[in-house]
C-alpha cells in the first residue's frame, strides 16, 4: 500500500459526521492495516456509549482531546479500537468496526491464527484490533502520529447508513456507516 502524506480529517466534529469521513480513509497501525470500510458513532448524550455515565479511568481517553485512541476490552476477549471526536470533556468517539486489509497481510493472518480470507482478517471490531495488534498500549495515544497513520480518503466515498449492531441500547439510532458495496463489513447493511 503506498503510503501518502496524511490529511485532515477534522476529529473535532460530531461523532457521526466523524464516522462518515471515516469511510474509506486510510487507517495503518505501525504500518498495517488498509481502508475503513465500516464505522459506528458514539456520543455522551447516546445510552449506548461508554461516557453515558460520566468519566470514569476507563472512558477518560473519550473525554480528553479529540483525535485519539481509545481502546476498550470487549467481552474479556478483543481490544476494540475507537477514535475521540468533538471538544475535549463531551466523551464522544467513533468505533472502527471493520477495514479492507491492505498492507501488512501475513502478520495479520499471524495476529488471527493464521486466517488467510483477506475478508475475515478485520470485519468486526475485535478481529479489526487483533488483526492491527492493538492493546491497552495504544490507549490514549494520538492519531497524528507513529504508531498510527490516518488519511482521508482522496475523495468522499459514498457511504451506506444504519442503525448500530451488537448494543441494546440506542438501538435506533442511525450511526453505523459503511462503504457502498464493501465485502469486507462486518455484517450487510438492511435493505432499504
Amino acid at each position: 500500500m503506498k503510503r501518502r502524506k496524511p490529511l485532515a480529517i477534522d476529529f473535532d466534529a460530531p461523532s457521526e459526521d466523524v464516522a462518515r469521513a471515516l469511510i474509506g480513509a486510510t487507517l495503518l497501525v505501525d504500518g498495517v492495516g488498509g481502508v475503513i470500510v465500516e464505522t459506528e458513532a458514539y456520543d455522551q448524550a447516546d445510552p449506548a456509549s461508554h461516557t453515558f455515565m460520566g468519566p470514569t479511568a476507563r472512558n477518560a481517553a473519550m473525554f480528553g482531546p479529540p483525535g485519539h485512541a481509545y481502546v476498550y476490552r470487549s467481552y474479556g476477549i478483543h481490544w476494540c479500537l475507537n477514535f475521540t471526536c468533538r471538544e475535549a470533556g463531551h466523551g464522544a468517539g467513533v468505533l472502527i468496526r471493520a477495514i479492507e486489509p491492505r498492507a501488512g497481510l501475513e502478520l495479520m493472518s499471524l495476529r488471527r491464527g493464521g486466517i488467510t480470507d483477506p475478508r475475515r482478517l478485520c470485519s468486526g471490531p475485535g478481529r479489526v484490533g487483533q488483526a492491527l495488534g492493538i492493546t491497552l498500549a495504544h490507549y490514549g495515544l494520538p492519531l497524528d502520529r507513529p504508531p498510527f497513520f490516518v488519511a482521508a480518503p482522496d475523495e468522499a466515498a459514498e457511504a451506506i447508513v444504519g442503525p448500530r449492531i451488537g448494543i441494546s441500547k440506542g438501538v435506533d439510532a442511525p450511526w453505523r456507516f459503511g462503504l457502498a458495496g464493501s465485502p469486507f463489513l462486518s455484517k450487510p447493511f438492511a435493505k432499504g
